[in-house]
């Protein structure tokens, strides 16, 4: 008990230092709900949640915790049911679908475990794709990929089409292709899920050198060892927030 209530304590402090701090996501009272037949399912229920400017943090929970329907709605791939959601200062939990899609593509950066690579194009064009539906002039989108190939270590393979690339290096590509646009928010919904242990540390020591530029970083992940690389661990459980600020070493005690 004296350990569950430090770990309180000290989320309550890290909160209230977040209210000189410039906000990325701010979740209010959010409510996700199915309807599946007569049966109503809650994936989320009463969910508020903050993550400053600069932050790298994993969300984790057991399978059906809301995990997954938080980083849907976080990264504007559906809509909460109730509930307030801010990006970067704007409101888009009732924005039209059309000007979703434009924060989705100027905001948002996504990584997924699968990595969703165009097979008939080189990784050089993959990672141009966001950038003819942004409308960036076809000299300027060269350079930038070029550029995001190049910061994930990959400017010698640009010409290379994703079945020439091993799991890790297409996952590199699909990380190069979510940042070319500049995100304000770069969100990975198990990203090293597919691959072995030393391409997993690779992966993820990409991620920490792009937070350390400044990027903010919102990984889901199953895997402790994963989440023990982010600055803050949020878990989930029966679609409700259940801690917001814990440390890695902290897992075994606040979680049942």
């Amino acid at each position: 008990m004296e350990n569950l209530s430090a770990i309180e304590n000290q989320e309550s402090v890290q909160r209230q230092d977040l209210s000189s701090k410039s906000i990325i996501i701010r979740l209010e009272n959010i409510y996700k709900v199915y309807n599946m037949g007569d049966v109503e399912v809650k994936a989320l229920q009463d969910v508020s949640l903050t993550v400053e400017k600069g932050e790298y943090c994993s969300i984790m929970g057991p399978s059906g915790s809301g995990k997954s329907t938080a980083m849907n709605v976080i990264g504007c791939l559906d809509r909460p049911t109730a509930g307030r959601y801010d990006l970067d200062g704007v409101d888009v939990a009732r924005m039209p679908s059309n000007e979703l899609a434009h924060i989705r593509n100027q905001k948002l950066g996504f990584v997924f475990q699968q990595f969703h690579l165009l097979p008939q194009l080189t990784a050089w064009e993959n990672v141009m794709l966001p950038m003819v539906y942004g409308g960036v002039r076809p000299a300027e989108r060269r350079d930038r990929a070029a550029e995001a190939l190049r910061r994930v270590g990959l400017h010698d393979r640009m010409q290379n089409k994703p079945n020439q690339l091993s799991g890790g290096q297409q996952q590199r590509v699909a990380i190069a292709r979510a940042i070319v646009n500049h995100p304000v928010l770069l969100l990975a919904d198990e990203p090293t899920g597919a691959l072995d242990t030393k391409t997993t540390q690779e992966v993820l020591d990409i991620f920490t050198e792009l937070n350390a530029s400044g990027m903010t970083v919102v990984m889901v992940t199953h895997e402790p060892k994963v989440a023990s690389q982010t600055q803050r661990i949020v878990w989930f459980r029966d679609g409700m927030v259940l801690h917001s600020y814990l440390r890695s070493e902290d897992l075994h005690q606040a979680v049942p």
